[in-house]
């Protein structure tokens, strides 16, 4: 009896699992994403709104998967909100959805989308596309204070840039745009996401400013500036 009250004493292991949010309508996509994914090893929360969605994700995200075709707010709209807000903007969204033109994947990915897939699609590839953008995301530790390789010595709280040994003076936002361009290396970042996550999108500056920005950067980086590639119709990218 003692042994039997003490083991119901024994509070449960936390679940360590990667949270995943699920914003999808579709009961019967819900729960063959939910199975996958979960024996992937992740951790799923449905929501069925818009308004659920985001509710679920301000409790707490590691990762949202979206459709764009809710009732009520749409999955853009969503997007835009877990964006704005400083407790979400982080957390990488993959957009899951019917809609293939190319005009929507551009949307998407202009309005805060890290990836992208049109239905139908490879559960198998979905899993793996979510443990590669979780990956992207970094771990549960702390955010990574700098970056250094070969050509780069970055210090992100002191805002110093080096590049081959030969320091680079930027100004504040220029320091914030490389900075933002060089955590996300190698993804496409487009002009509308870069001004929303720099300047704001109650800011003056306009989304084709962006460019002009990109060549005062570039020109500051000197031998350094292949680094800054533009991704024509889309927008640039930090490349190693």
């Amino acid at each position: 009896m003692k042994a039997e009250l003490a083991a119901r004493s024994v509070p449960p292991a936390p679940d360590t699992r990667r949270r995943v949010v699920l914003i999808e309508d579709d009961p019967d996509i819900a729960e063959a994403i939910t199975f996958q994914l979960e024996k992937a090893g992740l951790q799923l929360r449905v929501a069925r709104t818009g308004e659920e969605g985001l509710e679920a994700v301000r409790r707490g995200a590691d990762l949202v998967l979206l459709d764009l075709n809710l009732p009520g707010m749409d999955g853009l709209e969503v997007c835009r909100m877990i964006r704005r807000q400083q407790t979400t903007a982080h957390v990488p969204i993959i957009m899951v959805t019917a809609r293939a033109d190319e005009v929507d994947r551009i949307l998407g990915l202009e309005m805060g989308a890290d990836d992208y897939m049109v239905k139908p699609f490879s559960l198998k590839e979905l899993a793996t596309r979510c443990k590669v953008a979780l990956r992207r995301a970094g771990g549960a530790g702390e955010a990574p204070q700098g970056y250094h390789d070969e050509n780069w010595e970055i210090e992100f709280d002191s805002y110093v840039v080096r590049y081959q040994g030969r320091e680079v003076r930027l100004t504040q936002k220029e320091f914030e745009l490389f900075r933002y361009l060089v955590e996300r290396a190698g993804r496409v970042l487009t002009r509308e996401r870069l001004l929303e996550r720099i300047w704001g999108w109650e800011s003056d500056v306009d989304a084709r400013s962006i460019d002009a920005h990109i060549r005062r950067l570039r020109l500051k980086l000197g031998t350094g500036r292949h680094h800054v590639e533009t991704v024509v119709g889309l927008g640039y990218r930090f490349v190693k």
